[in-house]
This record gives C-alpha cells, sequence and structure tokens, in this order.
C-alpha cells in the first residue's frame, strides 16, 4: 500500500507541476510584449499562498513529503510570476500586487507559521494548518466557476481553455486517491471538489463546443446556399440571353 501511494503521489506531483508551468504562454507574451495587459495577478497571489500554506502542512505532518515537494515546486513559479508582475505591470496595478503580495503571501503566511507554533502543538497544529489548507484549496478549485458561468451565458468555450480544465480534472482525481491512500481528509475534501468540477468543466466544453461546431456547419450551410442563390439569377440571365442571341441568328 505504502508503495502504491508514493507512485500515486509521483503521478500527482508530475500532473501539479504541469499546472504550475500552464500559464507559462501567457508569461512569455508579458515579457515579449513588456507588458502586463489586461491580465489580473491576484490569482497568482492566492496560488503562491495555496502553495506556501500546503509546503508548510507537508513539513510538519509526518508522511507528507511528496505534497512539500510539489506546493515547494509551486512556491518558486508563483514568485516568478509575481515577480514578473511587478516588474512590467503599470504602476497602479504594480502597486496593487504588491500590496496584496505583502498582505497574503508574507503576513498571513508569517501570522499562520508563528501562531501554529507558539499556541498550538502536536496533532493540534496539523489539524489547524489541515484545515487552513483546505478552504483556500476549495476556493481555488472554486475560481473557474465564474468561467463555467461565462459558458453557459455565452454559449461559448472561448474563456474555459481545454488543456487547463483536463489538468484540473486530473489533478483533482490523483490527489483524490492519493488521499486515499494516505487517509488524509484535508487532502481528499478540495481535490474531490476540484474533481467533480473537472467533470463539470469538462462536460460544459463536450456539450458547447459541440453546439458551437453545429453553427459553424450550420452557418456555413447558409452561407453556401446563399451564394448560390445569388449565382443562379445570374446564370439564368447568362443563359437566357444566350438563346435570345441565337433565337435573333
Amino acid at each position: 500500500m505504502t508503495s502504491l501511494s508514493f507512485l500515486v503521489g509521483v503521478i500527482g506531483n508530475i500532473i501539479s507541476v504541469s499546472l504550475f508551468l500552464s500559464p507559462l504562454g501567457t508569461f512569455c507574451r508579458i515579457v515579449r510584449h513588456r507588458s502586463t495587459e489586461e491580465f489580473e495577478s491576484f490569482p497568482y497571489i492566492c496560488t503562491l499562498l495555496n502553495s506556501a500554506l500546503w509546503t508548510y502542512y507537508g513539513v510538519t505532518k509526518p508522511g507528507s513529503l511528496l505534497v512539500a515537494t510539489v506546493n515547494g515546486f509551486g512556491i518558486v513559479v508563483e514568485l516568478i510570476y509575481v515577480a514578473l508582475f511587478l516588474i512590467f505591470a503599470p504602476p497602479r496595478i504594480r502597486a496593487i500586487t504588491g500590496i496584496l503580495f505583502g498582505v497574503f503571501d508574507v503576513g498571513f503566511v508569517a501570522a499562520t507559521i508563528l501562531g501554529t507554533q507558539l499556541i498550538l502543538d502536536g496533532e493540534m497544529r496539523i489539524d489547524v494548518i489541515g484545515f487552513l489548507c483546505a478552504g483556500l484549496n476549495i476556493l481555488m478549485y472554486g475560481s473557474p466557476l465564474a468561467a463555467m458561468r461565462t459558458v453557459v451565458t455565452s454559449k461559448s468555450v472561448e474563456y474555459m481553455p481545454l488543456l487547463l480544465s483536463f489538468f484540473v480534472f486530473l489533478n483533482g482525481a490523483i490527489w483524490t486517491l492519493y488521499a486515499v491512500l494516505v487517509k488524509d481528509y484535508f487532502l481528499g475534501v478540495p481535490n474531490g471538489i476540484g474533481f467533480v468540477l473537472g467533470i463539470a468543466q469538462l462536460l460544459l466544453y463536450a456539450i458547447y463546443s459541440r453546439e458551437h461546431n453545429n453553427k459553424s456547419s450550420k452557418t456555413s450551410s447558409d452561407e453556401l446556399e446563399n451564394e448560390w442563390q445569388i449565382r443562379e439569377p445570374f446564370v439564368s440571365s447568362s443563359t437566357s440571353t444566350n438563346m435570345d442571341e441565337k433565337n435573333h441568328v
């Protein structure tokens, strides 16, 4: 069982690394244009906070090294993303990003570590950190709900990338399985919710991408039909003219 949970944890690490690196294209664009354009820094601030707390949880709870390692990698990646926002964002966005970073990623993390180390001990410390991590993770997994609402209202999947939805589904599934194997409910509950939300996103993508394809196909058909109707009078007129000329001759 231990070897199976370790194998599942390693697979989970690989999938999570893919999730952390998924915005790489966005940041290559930011560096290339030397501007953050309309992109928001808050999701990366939250992901950095999430990674920091899960790293602390993984270090504190015995046998949770795999949780600590992947989220430690996440801290490094998200710090780079936030730093790029601080470099390339307009002055107002840069100031907001700096304040959010100071409050959440420095202040809140430091307060959590100091508070749990000075006040709590043993299992109680692990439980409090676990509750904080699980609550934040549920909020993180719930963030795509806005994108899902946009898909339903606009009937378009343009703002919900398939690859990201697929990795959210995989990430939730593999970490839920890992949590079941190691009996870690703090890890299992939020990732179980992420798994369900990932399925919902993929179902929405299948439904509305099919509708989009059907509409595109119907539009193409209508355009061809209209084009034929426009051309048909010219063909008839040309044929009629040729017949008149022959009769005249």
